[in-house]
């Protein structure tokens, strides 16, 4: 087949076009250009929009060479910037906590980046990333089905739970069976020149005022009572259940309990107060099925990093759903993404609008 695997300079994203390439398909990198000023922080390695971009197009362009295979650039800036950057500016100005990983995976990179190819001239049947995930087809179903990864550690299927039909169907995730140490291996004994290169981390690890383009607006951090308690750096320097940063000397440990960002201020309280037993989802995607029709026993995962939770998903109006944990569950995010497990098949998921 002719594939087009989307290149970051990392190297997972390396070894998949390397595994593609070996068993004798038509490879082509494609590096998914995220900005049109200046490059990220020099010699800082973060998310799709942190990193040094030039130096991330070098490493690319290297790995291409190794391999012998062409690197496409495309320029996905201006979709970006009003599909990925604004949504996260709004929301975090907005008091909740967006995941631009989960907005840029469908809308973008397996959307936006894969179009931009094509109408560039490239010709591919598949795009393929270096995403720890798998996918399967089901022929009861006839339906594509996203799955976790082999490696539990390094899965990546939650940042992937939107994909739709047409995508799955044309996605490739060379790694989803593989472990991430077999990759770093592959990669030093194939001498690929990223194989010691270190991960990405955040989505910006710059200062966020760079981000959002102007100074935060300092507040009160107030606990449930109003009462003030500390002064904040701007309420979108800030997360549901955060802990470390808030700067206030206490009997107790407090954590960011809700984000009041009308009257810019910051409600902290101790770790009890922020267990949450249910959690209403909106704008909900499913996977093995069209929509919700009735209450199912699932698992759940509030934040990327969370633990799977077993939980009880019911259908609500106009796309929402209610999901009633088996346990209480800490620092459940509006904004955050609640995605839901049948063993090791995504059913779907939803932005998280409210916890309780």
């Amino acid at each position: 087949m002719r594939i087009a695997v989307g290149l970051s300079g990392g190297v997972d994203s390396s070894v998949a076009a390397l595994l593609l390439a070996e068993a004798g398909h038509g490879v082509t990198g494609v590096f998914m250009k995220t900005r049109s000023g200046p490059a990220g922080p020099s010699g800082r390695r973060g998310g799709c929009f942190g990193r040094d971009e030039a130096e991330d197009i070098r490493a690319a362009s290297a790995v291409c060479e190794r391999l012998g295979i062409e690197l496409r650039i495309i320029d996905c800036a201006r979709g970006f910037e009003e599909i990925v950057l604004r949504d996260l500016r709004a929301g975090y100005l907005a008091g909740t906590t967006p995941n631009p990983c989960v907005r840029c995976n469908p809308l973008v990179k397996f959307g936006l980046l894969p179009e931009a190819a094509r109408r560039a001239g490239l010709l591919f049947d598949r795009f393929a990333t270096g995403h720890y995930a798998r996918i399967a087809y089901d022929p009861s179903l006839v339906r594509f089905l996203l799955k976790r990864a082999a490696d539990a550690r390094k899965d990546q299927s939650y940042f992937l739970y939107r994909l739709g039909q047409p995508q799955l169907a044309t996605a490739l995730f060379p790694l989803g069976d593989l472990l991430k140490a077999k990759v770093r291996e592959i990669a030093r004994k194939e001498r690929l020149p990223v194989h010691d290169r270190k991960e990405s981390q955040d989505f910006y690890p710059g200062d966020p005022a760079d981000l959002f383009g102007r100074d935060a607006l300092a507040g009160d951090i107030v606990d449930r009572e109003g009462r003030v308690l500390g002064r904040h750096r701007g309420v979108w320097r800030y997360t549901v259940g955060q802990r470390k940063g808030l700067g206030i000397a206490h009997p107790v440990p407090l954590y960011v309990l809700g984000i009041d960002a009308a009257a810019n201020r910051l409600v902290v309280g101790p770790e009890s107060e922020t267990h949450r037993r249910s959690v209403v989802v909106g704008d909900t995607v499913w996977g093995p099925f069209e929509a919700l029709a009735a209450p199912a026993e699932v698992r759940v995962k509030l934040r990327s990093t969370g633990r799977l939770v077993r939980a009880t998903v019911s259908p609500l109006e106009e796309g929402r759903a209610r999901i009633d944990l088996a346990e209480p569950v800490s620092s459940a995010a509006p904004g955050q993404s609640a995605v839901l497990y049948d063993g090791d098949t995504v059913l779907g998921g939803g932005v998280i609008v409210s916890a309780a």
